[in-house]
Formats: structure tokens, sequence, C-alpha cells
């Protein structure tokens, strides 16, 4: 039944939904803080980039991070943001096969 089927994978087609928005807007504030870094202007602070990385935008941040050369230097980013990712794998890995 076709009403079935949607319901069935509504539940992962918001996952994906969210996880595509909240890495393309890590990518997008690693991009901005690095300009305004370039620009002497108003950055956007360590815990809000942190905080894209814990709601899901790991992945976003490390490509925005390479991509755009910013904060690179920085041993929490270079080793924080793929914990987190790390961390995310695992409890997804986890969360399907127990559920």
């Amino acid at each position: 039944m076709i009403t079935v089927d949607i319901i069935q994978h509504q539940p992962i087609n918001l996952l994906w939904n969210w996880l595509s928005i909240i890495n393309i807007a890590s990518c997008t504030a690693m991009f901005m803080d690095k300009y305004r870094a370039e620009h002497q202007k108003w950055r956007i602070p360590e815990k809000t980039l942190f905080t894209f990385a814990l709601l899901g935008g790991s992945l976003g941040g490390i490509f925005g991070m390479y991509a755009f050369h910013h904060k690179t230097r920085h041993r929490k980013f270079t080793v924080g943001f793929p914990a987190i990712l790390i961390v995310q794998i695992v409890l997804g890995i986890l969360i399907y096969m127990f559920i």
C-alpha cells in the first residue's frame, strides 16, 4: 500500500533533509567566519560552530574547514569535528541496529 510505504519512510526523509540543511549551514558558517576574519569584522563564535557540528553538521564543518582553510591550525577543530562525526556515526549505527 502506498500510504504505508510513505509513512514508513517519512522519518528517514526528515533525517536526510535535516542533515542536508544543517551541513550546508555548518559549511556556510565556516565560510562566513573566514570571510569576516579576513575583513576584520564581527566573527561567528566558536561555540556556534561547534553547535552546528553537534546538531549533525560535523561533515559540513569539516568540509568547510578544509575547503576554506579556516580553523585548520586549531586542534580543537581538527580533532573535535572528526571526533563528533565518529560519535555521530557510531550512535547512528547503534540506533539503526536496535530499532
